[in-house]
């Protein structure tokens, strides 16, 4: 049987924002039901640390690098293929709410719409963003807020400068992409299509905006909430960068110095993430409640990922950017499909995300594209292969994604192999070793430890391999010679 896709990605979230990932204090039973009803992937890696990389890599099954998506505010190749047109060439109607990002979206460059390629997509629900003064005539969330007589809303919480109350849950983006949703399901139930359907939330990416109902409910357990993982002196002997995005988020943005803000700015941000990831939450549970009350549950594979994580100042610094830290590459990732996949399982297998578009195509059993270079879950999440092991490593990288930093702009790659984490900033002839066995805060860089010349060799080699394999493997052999 074919299944329908249900596809959620959320924007810049961290695993420790939800409860199935171990995090006692927030609230968000629907989610933490999905991960049970299926596999929760424990050791889940995105293929760069920022958006339209990561995005291009996922949605091709092909390395940022090969998509040629390397950055930011670059302009999918509109001959990549993405895995929505894969299903839509097979019957499948495909639809998106909320966010893509494989194409520039600063108004200045795009003052419509984001530019698309054939991407499958049938019906199309764009928002790009809820954040500063950056809107969009056909940001569809803009225009549902203008219907119901709203805007964006956005007032500060005494006592904290980088935090602020946002929309009510009701005029939340993830209310209305979740509203478009179902619309879609409901249609396609209707007429009895086979259906595909990205759900792109926005949150809990930053502006740190949430609910102001459950910003208060979180910020009552402010004492309970963690400081960021920050060990003094610590960022001496690391990439340069790191120490620049320490001063000011992003290298510009001054009201993120990390040693200017207070203890409860510091726990404000990451209850405005808690508090974002319940409101989310909700969302999922109406997809859930709407599926199981038609019986398509049975039929319909779902996916729960991010994108990638976000520093939330842990090393000192806020956002994401050129780092490699478990925060920002280590994303959640559970796959559910009741009765046919594996229920209740937690798997410690390393995976990439760039392994999600094969693994759709096998689970709706479509021919594999001849360019994708991610390796399927599908055994896995069948019971056919041991559910902890599938990569000896995982491969991610940077290529000046973000234009933060014009002296010296970072050009940086990362392998993991478990235990070693390895990142090569080849502009500046920097690195990066850690021993998250003995170090798994990622304090120690010991990249010019000499005990450590045999280990570092080993990972450098390594490095290199995944670096060949990210070769295009377009155009396909069709002969021998």
């Amino acid at each position: 049987m074919k299944p329908n896709i249900l596809w959620i990605c959320t924007d810049q979230q961290r695993t420790d924002t939800l409860g199935c990932y171990g995090n006692e204090l927030v609230d968000t039973p629907n989610i933490d039901r999905l991960a049970s009803m299926g596999v929760l992937f424990n050791r889940a890696y995105c293929q760069s640390p920022v958006c339209t990389p990561s995005r291009a890599s996922f949605m091709t099954g092909r390395y940022s690098r090969t998509t040629r998506c390397r950055q930011n505010g670059q302009q999918m190749p509109a001959d990549e293929k993405l895995v929505s047109k894969l299903f839509a060439e097979q019957g499948y109607v495909c639809g998106l709410a909320g966010k893509l990002h494989l194409a520039p979206c600063h108004p200045d460059v795009c003052p419509i719409e984001e530019a698309r390629i054939d991407d499958g997509y049938h019906a199309f629900h764009w928002s790009h963003s809820v954040g500063g003064n950056n809107t969009w005539p056909m940001d569809e969330y803009l225009q549902w807020l203008d219907r119901k007589g709203s805007s964006l809303k956005r007032e500060p919480i005494p006592g904290v400068r980088q935090t602020f109350y946002g929309n009510d849950s009701e005029e939340r983006q993830g209310t209305w992409c979740t509203d478009k949703a179902l619309d879609f399901i409901r249609s396609s139930r209707k007429h009895g299509m086979p259906w595909f359907f990205s759900l792109n939330y926005f949150d809990p990416h930053h502006p740190f905006d949430p609910p102001k109902a459950l910003m208060d409910k979180y910020m009552k357990l402010s004492e309970q909430i963690p400081l960021p993982k920050f060990q003094e002196g610590e960022l001496t002997g690391k990439p340069h960068y790191q120490r620049i995005d320490s001063e000011s988020g992003y290298n510009f943005v001054p009201m993120f110095r990390f040693r200017d803000m207070t203890e409860l700015e510091h726990r404000a941000a990451r209850a405005s993430q808690w508090a974002m990831m319940e409101q989310l939450d909700t969302q999922v549970g109406r997809l859930l409640a709407d599926l199981e009350e038609h019986g398509d549950l049975v039929n319909t594979m779902i996916i729960f990922m991010s994108d990638h994580g976000e520093m939330l100042g842990d090393h000192g610094i806020y956002w994401k950017g050129p780092y490699f830290y478990e925060e920002l590459v280590r994303v959640p990732l559970m796959v559910a499909w009741p009765g046919t996949i594996q229920a209740g399982q937690r798997s410690n297998a390393l995976v990439e995300l760039v392994d999600l578009a094969p693994t759709l195509l096998a689970a709706a059993e479509v021919p594999l594209y001849a360019g994708m270079q991610g390796k399927s879950l599908w055994p896995l999440l069948t019971g056919a292969m041991n559910t902890d092991v599938h990569r000896d490593s995982v491969y991610c990288e940077y290529y000046n994604a973000q234009p933060w930093h014009p002296e010296l702009p970072p050009q940086c790659t990362m392998v993991f192999d478990g235990r070693y984490k390895l990142v090569r900033v080849h502009s500046s002839r920097e690195g990066e070793l850690y021993d998250l066995a003995m170090d798994p805060s990622e304090f120690r860089n010991l990249y010019h430890d000499p005990a450590y010349t045999e280990v570092k060799l080993r990972m450098m080699e390594l490095l290199a391999d995944r670096m060949a394999w990210t070769v295009d493997p377009l155009p396909a052999r069709v002969a021998a010679w």
